[in-house]
């Protein structure tokens, strides 16, 4: 282990040929993910507030900086983007339909010239039906 912690590349070389091992894991596991994950709520919420009294979300963008944060981007992220969103399309479906439904029922304000005031109120009510789709699940 050693010699992976001081050679980068070997570090890389064998987590990257991990992947089998990792998915087998996920796959074999006898624990309750959801269950202990939901179960460690108060642990959550407290490493979340030691790292806003640390500041440590700023600080580690400001570590990283804008290069780091292109090039993953644009070389990593671009590259796993498209199958990120393929395995993504069941959840998405699940996830926005109920959003999707609210805007197609809703009875909006009417429309006012173009530039008015009144257009705002539109804008309004979509705003807060989806905001208390969101918090009350209605």
């Amino acid at each position: 282990m050693a010699g992976a912690i001081l050679n980068p590349a070997k570090w890389s070389s064998r987590a990257g040929a991990a992947a089998t091992d990792y998915a087998t894991g996920v796959k074999s596991t006898t624990k309750d993910w959801a269950g202990n994950t939901a179960a460690a709520q108060s642990s959550y919420e407290q490493g979340i507030q030691d790292s806003i009294g640390r500041k440590a979300f700023s600080k580690g963008v400001t570590k990283a900086g804008t290069a780091k944060w292109q090039a993953n981007a644009s070389n990593m992220g671009a590259a796993r983007y498209p199958q990120g969103v393929a395995n993504a399309q069941a959840a998405y479906s699940d996830g926005f339909s109920p959003y999707a439904n609210k805007l197609q029922s809703m009875q909006y304000p009417p429309r006012g010239p173009k530039g008015s005031p009144q257009n705002i109120s539109r804008v309004q009510a979509v705003a807060d039906a989806l905001h208390k789709l969101k918090v009350t699940g209605t």
